[in-house]
């Protein structure tokens, strides 16, 4: 090797150097030889010289292993790159015992921690490809199970036998395998888990033993379905054998482990599913499972219920997975499922003033929430009436009659209402418990609590049970609706007075009085006496808000506003006709100082109102549309940020330009299409000078003039009707206001773009230019009628 040719690449070498290293490399290129100093070329090499480099990479892989002080980082760093390349090249087709050569090719040992942990989760990584002889043999099993005794390395080395375990092969094998490695671990004193307190490793090895559960019901299912019975009675046996320590990992107080065996437990009751005999001791296993489940249901003391955080939700998501467990508990044993539920929760609740609130809450939402869910595909709906379902009436009895909505813990009150109102049904077949549950959610145990979190919630409640009870609730409607009145008041934030509910909250609670204002038995006159009653208040408030409008602050009058629109709105929709005289005064009233988002909406209003009120609306157009136009224009004529026709402003006038020549193509009414085409002439007339916004004339030609054609070509356009006709003149105005402002340019786009692209023919665009440009505007009126019959297809 020429060494100073080597040196000749480093940053302080003179240029000969330079060029001798360069020619060099060069010359190594094209040398045979040239893989003794460098890999080049490797599919190019003989089988020997392939062979040489392998070995001589596996020896200097030992020689690390054994050398106390590690090799250079950057040299480690490329060695692992020649790995890499070596493997992708030669791992299966050439070098097939690359991987498993390292557990036999040199003694496997630990140095430190670090690198021991790393050798497993190497291992564990590549299980899958590695012939089963070669790990699942004493050698191997033992190295890695001596390792389960070092502190540093044990959570390693129990996550290696976990992929070993989850290894596929033949059932027979996997039993077999699986079976041995309990007995050492056993042996080994690894199943004591109750003298652990490391937890971390408690829930690798929570993690191993699911695993082991798993592969042998596994081996089980394919042994019974290839018909092997003996062996499949072996591996049945040896999954009994396995649940002692499965119920001690799912009970173990720590929750970061009864997770890991939740897998176990489900896939062990999936067997007694398929079997129609259980044995006592099956029974016994599964009444345990049973018990441990409600037990690890139960919240812990440090559980925030104010504030929910990543724990908390941690824990929710648990207790989705232990109700799944529930709900295979009651397929296999359904009778023993609602016994056990039924003990836990008669005795929880005799004693509930003295019991622990998180037992409480459990009692309550196994009985009536996870239970009745479990129940429900096998056993239909509860509490539905049927005789056969009087265990379930009989603890809905003793809930509503307990007192226990008293307890002073906002689980449990939450637990108790939700429960009330999910099985409703139950107060079908014993109405008279109603009362008892209304006065409760009438006080401070439901609406009146003193969290607002649990109030927010009651009235979401209170709304569904009203619902589905109202025809019950009948002789209670005056009273009920007296003792919300409070709730139905209106407290702006303003006058320092804090609202107990939310405005969407008080939303339920109007809907609530609304329903049972309209489902009651009373006559038609006295419904509208409690209507009255319950809404002067608020037309009081909001005529006192309505009044003071301009020393309200902006963004309020806006919400204010936006309000009125969407009860008018939902008034049109619901009292028709009715609603009709207020719409006049409610108009007038939005129009006075408003922005351009308002006059956006309440254009939209107008043309609902226009399109409901066909007949009527002629009186209403003719009052609205000079304070429409004054304020179309006050407001379009507003100076805005240098030239900011599309900036924010600017955008938001263009929506209402827009929803102008929408109304115009799009409502039926001539009324309302010869008011958007008057607007539309007014504002070319005005803004086609030098004060005109920038963008305004592209607005023109792809708005406005296309509504000019597109609304007298639509079939509701009837040219033979007079108040059409009218519409008709207006839109010619507005051709005409167009021509006079732009006039070549107006010209050109209607001769040469848009006519040709409606297939007007050339002769027709002649004639029609002929006509716009006649001084007389009455000619090109009456022209114009004449252009869309012949162009309408009758």
């Amino acid at each position: 090797m020429d060494e100073q040719a080597v040196l000749g690449p480093k940053s302080n070498a003179d240029s000969d150097f330079r060029q001798r290293a360069l020619a060099y490399f060069e010359r190594l290129k094209i040398s045979p030889d040239a893989w003794q100093v460098f890999k080049y070329k490797y599919s190019e090499l003989t089988t020997v010289q392939q062979q040489l480099i392998r070995e001589t990479l596996i020896s200097w892989l030992q020689a690390q292993m054994l050398n106390p002080q590690p090799e250079k980082t950057f040299i480690r760093n490329k060695a692992a790159q020649v790995f890499a390349l070596l493997f992708v090249t030669e791992y299966l087709t050439k070098w097939p015992k690359c991987v498993p050569a390292n557990p036999h090719g040199y003694r496997f040992r630990v140095v430190h921690s670090k690198s021991g942990g790393m050798c497993f989760e190497v291992v564990g990584a590549y299980v899958s490809w590695i012939d089963l002889p070669l790990i699942a043999n004493d050698r191997f099993i033992s190295v890695l199970l001596g390792h389960m005794s070092i502190e540093v390395l044990r959570e390693e080395a129990c996550d290696c036998l976990f992929e070993v375990v989850n290894k596929g092969m033949d059932p027979v094998d996997k039993m077999k395998l699986v079976e041995s490695l309990c007995q050492v671990l056993q042996s080994a004193g690894s199943f004591s888990i109750d003298q652990e307190e490391d937890v971390d490793f408690l829930a690798g090895f929570s993690k191993l033993v699911n695993g082991k559960g798993q592969s042998l019901i596994d081996s089980w299912s394919k042994l019974i379905k290839n018909g092997d019975i003996k062996n499949a009675q072996e591996a049945l046996q040896a999954i009994e054998t396995k649940v002692a320590l499965m119920l001690q990992l799912l009970i173990h107080e720590e929750d970061d482990i009864s997770p890991n065996i939740i897998g176990f437990c489900y896939y062990y009751l999936h067997i007694w599913k398929q079997l129609t005999v259980l044995s006592d001791q099956q029974k016994a296993n599964v009444e345990a499972i049973m018990l441990a489940v409600m037990k690890k249901l139960t919240y812990d003391e440090e559980y925030n219920f104010e504030n929910e955080g990543e724990d908390e939700a941690m824990f929710v998501e648990y207790r989705k997975q232990l109700k799944l467990l529930l709900d295979r508990l009651a397929q296999v044993s359904p009778e023993l499922l609602v016994a056990s539920v039924h003990s836990v929760f008669s005795s929880t609740l005799q004693d509930w003033q003295t019991t622990w609130c998180m037992e409480v809450e459990v009692a309550i939402r196994l009985l009536l929430y996870m239970l009745a869910e479990a129940l429900l595909v096998s056993h239909g709906v509860p509490f539905a009436g049927d005789v056969s379902k009087a265990s379930a009436l009989q603890d809905m009895r003793i809930l509503v009659t307990s007192r226990v909505s008293s307890y002073q813990h906002t689980s449990v009150t939450l637990e108790f209402f939700k429960n009330v109102v999910r099985y409703e049904k139950f107060f079908t077949v014993e109405p008279q418990h109603i009362p008892r549950v209304l006065m409760a959610f009438l006080d401070h145990r439901s609406l009146w609590h003193s969290s607002a979190k649990v109030r927010s919630r009651m009235t979401y409640l209170f709304s569904r049970f009203v619902k589905s009870l109202n025809k019950q609730m009948n002789p209670l409607t005056e009273d009920i609706l007296n003792r919300i009145q409070d709730l139905l008041e209106l407290s702006p934030p303003e006058n320092g007075h804090q609202s107990l509910l939310g405005s969407d909250d008080q939303l339920f609670i109007y809907e609530t009085a609304g329903v049972l204002t309209v489902n009651s038995e009373y006559l038609a006159e006295r419904k509208q006496a409690l209507v009255r009653n319950l809404l002067t208040p608020l037309m009081e408030k909001f005529k006192i808000l309505h009044s003071c409008q301009p020393s309200v602050v902006p963004y309020k009058r806006i919400i204010l506003r936006s309000g009125v629109r969407t009860f008018l709105h939902r008034m049109v929709i619901c009292l028709g006709e009715e609603v009709f005289p207020f719409i006049p005064t409610a108009s007038e009233r939005m129009l006075k100082d408003c922005e351009a988002e308002d006059l956006r909406e309440f254009i939209l209003l107008i043309n609902q109102i226009t399109a409901k009120f066909k007949r009527q609306v002629s009186p209403f157009l003719q009052q609205m549309f000079m304070p429409l136009l004054h304020a179309i224009f006050e407001v379009l004529l507003r100076p805005a940020e240098e030239n900011d026709y599309y900036s924010k402003s600017g955008c938001t006038k263009c929506r209402v330009l827009v929803t102008v020549t929408q109304g115009a193509v799009e409502y039926p009414d001539p009324i309302a299409q010869k008011t958007c085409f008057i607007i539309l002439s007014k504002l070319v007339e005005l803004w086609r000078g030098k004060d005109g916004p920038v963008g305004f004339a592209d607005f023109v030609y792809k708005h406005i003039v296309p509504s000019c054609f597109l609304a007298p070509l639509k079939q509701t356009f009837d040219l033979a009707d007079a108040q059409t006709v009218l519409a008709l003149s207006e839109c010619a105005v507005t051709l005409k206001t167009i021509h006079l402002k732009w006039g070549p340019e107006c010209v050109q786009y209607l001769q040469q773009e848009y006519l040709p692209s409606l297939q007007v023919a050339p002769e027709i665009i002649q004639e029609f230019y002929q006509a716009l440009q006649q001084p007389d505007a009455k000619v090109f009126k009456n022209y114009l009628k004449v252009f869309f019959q012949r162009a309408k297809p009758y």
